[in-house]
């Protein structure tokens, strides 16, 4: 993830990519297929650093490997504490707002956004029937009711 923000931010600074060619060919003559974590950040850092504002989003940071959102989230933090000039944009499920607490820097805002389930519904209705027009006999009443329900209840959950 660290690398496809350094890869889209860098495209638009085309001065530091010597530098980050140099560093990827560097760690290839050390053995390693791509640059460490660390090593991306830091240039990462270096490349916000030459633009006058940055926008990082992230959506569904839930889906981070557990076992790698720490270290992930470290990282932003570092990207946070080194660079003023950026701003970080982050969705996810609101199960992970413990994570960001604890490894992200205190006094953030949070936003919950919360699923219309009248929308959810037009658009259910909607995409099952234009599938009922590719097949009539595609779906039953019943399907069309299972996952109304089920969709719905999940929708609820969030």
């Amino acid at each position: 993830m660290i690398g496809a923000l350094l890869r889209q931010v860098a495209s638009r600074e085309p001065r530091i990519s010597s530098e980050i060619k140099s560093a990827f060919n560097d760690s290839k003559e050390e053995g390693g297929e791509s640059l460490r974590l660390p090593d991306m950040v830091k240039l990462l850092v270096k490349v916000i650093g030459l633009i006058e504002l940055v926008y990082l989003c992230i959506d569904a940071v839930d889906e981070v490997l557990r076992q790698h959102r720490p270290e992930f989230l470290r990282s932003l933090q570092q990207i946070i504490d080194d660079t003023p000039n950026v701003r970080l944009f982050l969705t996810g499920r609101s199960y992970i707002l413990g994570e960001l607490d604890n490894h992200l820097t205190k006094g953030a805002n949070v936003i919950q956004i919360v699923a219309d389930l009248g929308d959810i519904t037009r658009y259910l209705n909607r995409r099952m029937e234009d599938d009922r027009c590719q097949d009539p006999d595609l779906m039953t009443e019943e399907l069309k009711n299972d996952i109304m329900g089920t969709m719905l209840e999940r929708a609820s959950e969030m």
